[in-house]
Parts: structure tokens; C-alpha cells; sequence
């Protein structure tokens, strides 16, 4: 059996609260893993996705951080008025940034950082890893969606702007950003028969057209659930083809 712990504390970020956050593994590349819609911290446990990666966790070679959602607060919150769930997507960026990651580098020396999810908690691994290409090294994304306006009816503000990578890439100018993007390690892993497959392949373009290298990754027939998942996180995640 492998290294669990667990930490907790009340986020400043989401008005004070609470956040725990499951560690698996006691050393190697820090994963940082987003759940499904609405999903919480032990959802990878409980799906199998720890147990598909025993040996890497065992010997060292990586450690999870399984987070959760604040998507009932955000993007699904359809109660709430469109500009109140883009600021809970921003501050939930904001906890993952200024929170979660120096705990990562108290915890865990190793300055390598990966994020990944799956469905939903792919584009969270998107926005996230896309937005701060100075932290992040490696992309992650199983059967993901690229672009929030499916949630939003389209409608974009500046603040969903800046978390939609499918709105953001395109007008990236910035050289220096460019450069740290240019130097990620991004996987799109999809299903061809599910129906995000054409938004990655759209995306994938939009990465290349900017000089941002990826890998597409196009699966036999649907291939959007846990098995899949756990199958392509162990051919992917430490960057094998």
C-alpha cells in the first residue's frame, strides 16, 4: 500500500471554506488531480484511478493531490447570476494557486507539476495548467471539454474570459508567455465517437497555430468513463506514448 494523507484548512479564497485535499504517494512529480462535475477529493479513489497507478505511487515516481470541486458554486450553479459563478471559478483558481501549491512545495520538493482530470475536471486541468504555464509543466486532459460557453450560453465576461482556454489561446501575444507554454507537455486523450472529440481536435489546432506543441490522442469509439481513464492515465502520465 502507498503514502495517504490528508490536509484541510478553511480557503481565504472561497470565503473561508473548508478544502481538504487527499495526498497519494510520498514523493516524485506532484500530480495535481481534478475530479468530475461536481465531483469531490476521493472521487479518483473511489473510481479506481489511484489504485491503476499502485506502482508509481509505491516506488516513488509520483504523488497525487486529489482536490475538489466548487463547481455547485460555479459553473453549475445555474441559479446564480452568470458574472456570481465566473468570480467562484476565479477564486476557486485562486485557492489552487496561492493555496494549494505552496502546501505542494512545503510538502513536496519536487518541482515538477502535473495537472490532469477527466470530463469536467479536464478542462479544470486546462484552465488551470493553460493560465499559469509558470507552474505547471505537464497538461492532462481524458475526454475533456475545452470550451466553458457550452455552460454559459455563450456568454463571456472578463473574468470567463481569462478561465476559457478556448477563448484565451487564440489571442495569446505575450512572448514571454508563449515561450512557457511552448515548453508544457500537453496530452488530449479523447474517445473518437464522444462528442468532445471534434472540440479537441479544434483545440489541439488552436494550440499549434500559436507554436504550442500537443499531442491529440484519438481512442476507439467512445471511451468516456473510469476504465478508459484509468488505462490512459497509465500510458500518459509520465509522458509515454
Amino acid at each position: 500500500m502507498w503514502h495517504r494523507d490528508t490536509v484541510s484548512w478553511q480557503s481565504p479564497a472561497l470565503f473561508g471554506r473548508r478544502m481538504d485535499v487527499h495526498i497519494h504517494g510520498h514523493a516524485g512529480a506532484r500530480v495535481l488531480v481534478f475530479p468530475t462535475s461536481k465531483g469531490w477529493t476521493r472521487e479518483w479513489e473511489d473510481q479506481g484511478m489511484m489504485r491503476a497507478l499502485a506502482d508509481h505511487l509505491q516506488h516513488g515516481w509520483v504523488q497525487l493531490w486529489a482536490v475538489s470541486s466548487v463547481d455547485e458554486e460555479s459553473w453549475y450553479a445555474d441559479w446564480k447570476r452568470l458574472p456570481d459563478r465566473a468570480d467562484w471559478a476565479r477564486r476557486y483558481d485562486q485557492y489552487l494557486y496561492h493555496e494549494l501549491l505552496p502546501c505542494m512545495d512545503h510538502r513536496n520538493g519536487n518541482g515538477f507539476t502535473i495537472v490532469a482530470g477527466a470530463s469536467f475536471g479536464a478542462f479544470h486541468a486546462l484552465s488551470f495548467g493553460l493560465r499559469h504555464p509558470d507552474r505547471v509543466q505537464r497538461i492532462l486532459a481524458l475526454s475533456g471539454l475545452c470550451d466553458i460557453r457550452r455552460f454559459t450560453r455563450g456568454w463571456l465576461d472578463a473574468t470567463a474570459y481569462a478561465l476559457n482556454p478556448w477563448s484565451f489561446i487564440p489571442n495569446e501575444h505575450d512572448a514571454a508567455r508563449l515561450a512557457l507554454l511552448r515548453r508544457q507537455d500537453i496530452i488530449l486523450a479523447t474517445g473518437r465517437d464522444d462528442v468532445l472529440a471534434g472540440q479537441n481536435r479544434a483545440f489541439s489546432g488552436m494550440l499549434w497555430d500559436k507554436g504550442i506543441g500537443n499531442a491529440l490522442r484519438l481512442w476507439d469509439g467512445w471511451s468516456h468513463d473510469w476504465p478508459y481513464w484509468q488505462r490512459m492515465l497509465r500510458l500518459y502520465l509520465r509522458g509515454h506514448d
